[in-house]
């Protein structure tokens, strides 16, 4: 096998271990397992490892559950938010890689072309149909996250999942044949019926919900009064740098495009 993928029966030497279940890792005391594969839960798999990166110096190994197994004998599945509450944004972004490559290998195992059975390609992370030479690669979904000035306030957005009268930028994905920009504008108008200007590209965010590359904006308000979507926000309101919502936690773009833009708006006071 290639460096990418590991025979995980005959595999012996230590790694971190991403043990993935759908969109969730287990957690044997609330960590990440690290050791030979005597520290996981018995299970029954036939597919190989996959290397997915180091964690101070160690590899980083993603096996799939199979669902065809009982419920893990000690530990639990969790899904992947603690990692970036906690400020474990290293972990956050390897156990999403590791989700995110188990979602893609389990949901291309035949061809969407002819149905024929697809094979992991050895050299790169990607499955193949021989029989009609299709060839699929792990999907990245682009999408836009933006923070809109307005003098000494920002214009934040309620959505309809947010839970503890959370507030938060604007997000949206890409349709083809948009620039990133052209997504800003039109996702904005789409959800809050305003116009921006000045827009800025800051920072970018992979975003394993499920599989999302999140490209960070700051814009300035330029006209038209908010109108809601409801099938998107409950609110959406302009507010004072000194009467903030509650905020997204630390370690999240959004997060971090606020503090940006708040320091932005300070630094012209």
């Amino acid at each position: 096998m290639s460096e990418l993928y590991v025979s995980f029966p005959s595999y012996t030497d230590e790694a971190l271990w991403l043990l993935v279940r759908g969109d969730q890792v287990w957690l044997d005391e609330g960590q990440l397992p690290t050791g030979n594969k005597a520290v996981l839960p018995s299970f029954d798999t036939e597919a190989p490892a996959i290397n997915v990166g180091l964690w101070q110096g160690r590899t980083v190994l993603m096996v799939e559950w199979p669902d065809r197994n009982a419920e893990p004998e000690r530990g639990a599945f969790s899904g992947l938010r603690p990692f970036m509450e906690q400020g474990q944004s290293q972990l956050f972004q390897l156990a999403g890689r590791g989700v995110q490559l188990a979602n893609f290998f389990r949901t291309h195992r035949f061809c969407g072309q002819c149905g024929a059975r697809m094979r992991v390609v050895q050299e790169e992370l990607a499955t193949h149909c021989d029989h009609c030479q299709h060839r699929c690669y792990p999907r990245i979904s682009p999408s836009m996250i933006v923070a809109i000035k307005h003098g000494r306030q920002l214009l934040l957005g309620q959505s309809v999942r947010f839970k503890n009268g959370m507030y938060s930028t604007l997000a949206g994905f890409t349709e083809p044949g948009e620039s990133m920009e052209d997504t800003v504008r039109r996702e904005v108008m789409e959800e809050v019926g305003v116009t921006v200007k000045n827009i800025r590209y800051v920072c970018s965010q992979n975003w394993p919900f499920p599989h999302s590359m999140m490209v960070g904006f700051i814009a300035d308000y330029d006209s038209g009064d908010i109108r809601v979507d409801p099938a998107e926000l409950q609110d959406a309101a302009f507010f004072d740098i000194d009467a903030l919502p509650p905020l997204p936690v630390e370690g999240t773009i959004a997060r971090y495009l606020i503090e940006q833009a708040l320091a932005e708006i300070r630094s012209s006071l």
